[in-house]
């Protein structure tokens, strides 16, 4: 059996790893770079769950070769035989991905058509979708641009996120998960996000269509002219003649090349310096922009990168020798002053997780515009009343490697929102700029920030804050809800209102802390995991807990939650033998449509203006947002008896259960973890935007 060096860690941890064709060889993509995908490019992804399963997708860009196609098949053939031919294998291609595959990636897909360090800047996104997010680049024009839709200028230290007029609240707030994603992953933090309304644009934005332009060299009249070929790049290498000379244009960014043609006549080819020098004074531009007079056949990479098709001559096609054209991408490394973990490509498979998460913590409260440390006995308990820093040192290749997590509480207020982010800046600084920056909103924790704690779960207080007189008082009732995440790391989330038995679901575990009693109560669902992860919470709140096996509850225990009451008790969640699955029914688009969330769903993804349909095997749901138009509110019942009348498992006649936004029962929040009844009083785009 033939077997990739690469298949070596294939499978071992779950979650996604994926790999490039490059060179008929597969290359580890690093982390950050999840969910980019080079249009000329095919990858290789596996997908492993917890059981394990394995799911392998092949994808194909609209313009990878023939035999990036086949190598994608061939990788993905030994890939199958290397895990024992049990793996799921999806053919994916470019803009028609199955939704298993779109799942992986809820911050979108970034279509990307050209390269140059792992991103060409700068560069213009167009953002579609309102389930299912698909960024793809696009030509730097205005004539991209339109009115119903959203789009993102990225220059780099500058992300702007760009509304037309008639783009609605739900794209908004999509592109700005695009935008922030960028920030944080591609840039490592750090970039500045802005928010442009058509019509309101500055003037960095109505500058850039003009960065990089295509100019031709002529004397055919007897004086040195220049003229233009394309404003805009990527440009053809087919525009560049043996005959003439070209200047291109990148003055912005300090650059002007001038390239001769090998058949231009001698007194072109002796000026090319001097009408650069002329070109750059005509433009105004620094006179420290660097120029570079290139030959055919002598072209940097530097300028090579502004060509979308560009192929040197000794290039060819075929087994033999893979070429990469301009709009192919290498995947390049993370710059060292983020990380040096993928200076090779065994570095690059450890960035899944980093390390073990057995390096160095530091943990700041921010308070009064300043930041005060936390007691390491504290270490792991979070509350959303407040804003944390988080160090975290570690040593690799010999060198110390530091990581800022700024995690932001969803209760906490807009200054203290504003000073994390200024005091996070200023420890950064503070270091000389080496570590990465993460900003983690409350409930969107990554798996490496919640294994910092030492095998004990990430706690989270929904409300409430770690100051003294913030918690809630010792005689107070208290119900902690743990929940093993898809990541393997375990939450355990504090309820925020008062505990009731209708928070309780079959899935999962619970800790019960009464003036009077500690209960732990095991749902049917519930796993050995999720177990452990409650004994360190009982340790937490002092004493010991009575352990509790759904259907055997006590008479203290209903009292200490108010009494009985009906909660999540589905045969899916007991049996999981069908996932849950939530569709989106939507008119935006001038006629009634489905389409499904891709992914673990949580309540920020029931969007308010439209109708959406919950399928829990056992029953249906239509949650009716409060901004659902008409149309939507009348049609979507009907799509609801056609899906499952149409459904060729059988389940003809099986009850649809219509509820409103803000009036939805236990049995539909319990497949939504730490359900907010409160979520919708604040505005979703004001609590995203204050992440900018």
């Amino acid at each position: 059996m033939v077997s990739h060096k690469e298949f070596v860690t294939a499978g071992k941890e779950k979650g996604l790893q994926v790999w490039r064709i490059e060179n008929m060889d597969l290359k580890p993509v690093p982390k950050a770079l999840h969910g980019n995908f080079y249009t000329g490019d095919a990858y290789l992804l596996l997908y492993t769950t917890a059981a394990p399963s394995y799911y392998i997708h092949m994808w194909m860009g609209d313009e990878c070769s023939q035999d990036e196609r086949g190598a994608a098949a061939i990788f993905a053939t030994q890939l199958d035989d290397f895990l024992g031919g049990g793996p799921v294998q999806f053919r994916e291609v470019q803009n028609n991905e199955s939704i298993t595959f779109l799942g992986y990636f809820k911050s979108g897909i970034k279509y990307k058509v050209t390269r140059w360090c792992g991103f060409r800047l700068p560069r213009l996104l167009h953002i579609k979708g309102r389930r299912t997010i698909r960024a793809t680049e696009v030509v730097l024009s205005w004539a991209s641009f339109n009115q119903g839709d959203c789009f993102i200028v990225d220059l780099g230290k500058d992300i702007y996120q760009w509304c037309g007029s008639e783009s609605n609240r739900f794209e908004r707030l999509k592109a700005s998960q695009v935008a922030i994603d960028i920030r944080d992953n591609e840039r490592n933090g750090r970039a500045k996000l802005h928010m442009v309304e058509d019509g309101a644009e500055p003037q960095e934005l109505t500058e850039v269509r003009d960065r990089d332009t295509h100019e031709h060299i002529s004397d055919a009249s007897g004086s040195m002219k220049s003229s233009v070929v394309a404003s805009s790049s990527p440009f053809k290498q087919a525009m560049l003649t043996a005959e003439e000379c070209y200047i291109l244009d990148n003055g912005v960014d300090k650059n002007v090349f001038v390239w001769k043609g090998p058949k231009a006549n001698a007194a072109e080819r002796k000026a090319a310096m001097s009408a650069a020098q002329q070109f750059i004074k005509e433009k105004g531009y620094s006179d420290k922009t660097q120029i570079q007079v290139l030959p055919a056949g002598g072209e940097t990479t530097l300028f090579k990168q502004f060509f979308s098709d560009w192929k040197d001559k000794d290039q060819t096609t075929g087994p033999s020798k893979a070429y990469t054209i301009g709009r192919i991408a290498k995947v390049e490394q993370v710059p060292f002053d983020a990380s040096t973990l993928h200076s090779n490509n065994n570095m690059a498979a450890q960035h899944n997780m980093v390390d073990d998460g057995k390096g160095k913590v530091q943990i700041w409260r921010v308070e009064d515009g300043d930041k005060v440390a936390v007691d390491p006995s504290s270490y792991g308990q979070f509350y959303g009343g407040d804003c944390y820093l988080i160090l975290y040192s570690y040593r690799l290749g010999g060198r110390e490697q530091h990581i800022i997590y700024t995690w932001q509480g969803l209760k906490c207020t807009q200054d203290e929102l504003a000073a994390s982010a200024f005091l996070t800046v200023k420890l950064d600084d503070s270091m000389g700029g080496a570590p990465v920056q993460v900003r983690v909103t409350q409930g969107q924790e990554p798996p490496h920030l919640m294994s910092l704690f030492q095998g004990k779960p990430m706690m989270v207080h929904n409300g409430g804050t770690s100051r003294k007189g913030g918690q809630s008082g010792t005689g107070s009732t208290r119900l902690f809800h743990i929940r093993q995440s898809s990541t393997r790391a375990t939450r355990a989330i504090k309820c925020l209102t008062i505990p009731s038995a209708s928070f309780l679901n079959t899935n999962d575990v619970f800790v019960l802390k009464s003036p009077t009693a500690m209960f732990v109560w095991r749902g049917v669902g519930a796993s050995e995991e999720e177990m452990a992860a409650a004994k360190h919470v009982v340790g937490f709140l002092g004493g010991s807990g009575s352990n509790v096996s759904e259907g055997k509850e006590p008479a203290g225990f209903w009292s200490a939650l108010g009494g009985k009451k009906e909660y999540q008790t589905s045969k899916s969640l007991q049996n999981m033998v069908k996932p849950p699955r939530l569709f989106g029914c939507s008119n935006k688009t001038g006629c009634l449509s489905v389409e499904e969330v891709p992914g673990d769903f949580q309540q920020t993804d029931l969007a308010t203006d439209d109708v959406m349909l919950l399928d829990t095997w056992d029953q249906i749901f239509l949650w009716i947002g409060n901004e659902a138009n008409a149309e939507e509110r009348t049609g979507a019942p009907k799509i609801a008896k056609d899906y499952v009348d149409s459904d060729p498992s059988g389940r003809r006649g099986l009850s649809i259960t219509t509820i409103k936004q803000g009036a939805e029962p236990p049995t539909f929040t319990g497949w939504f973890q730490a359900w907010d009844p409160k979520m919708w009083e604040t505005d979703p785009l004001k609590i995203i935007h204050a992440r900018f």
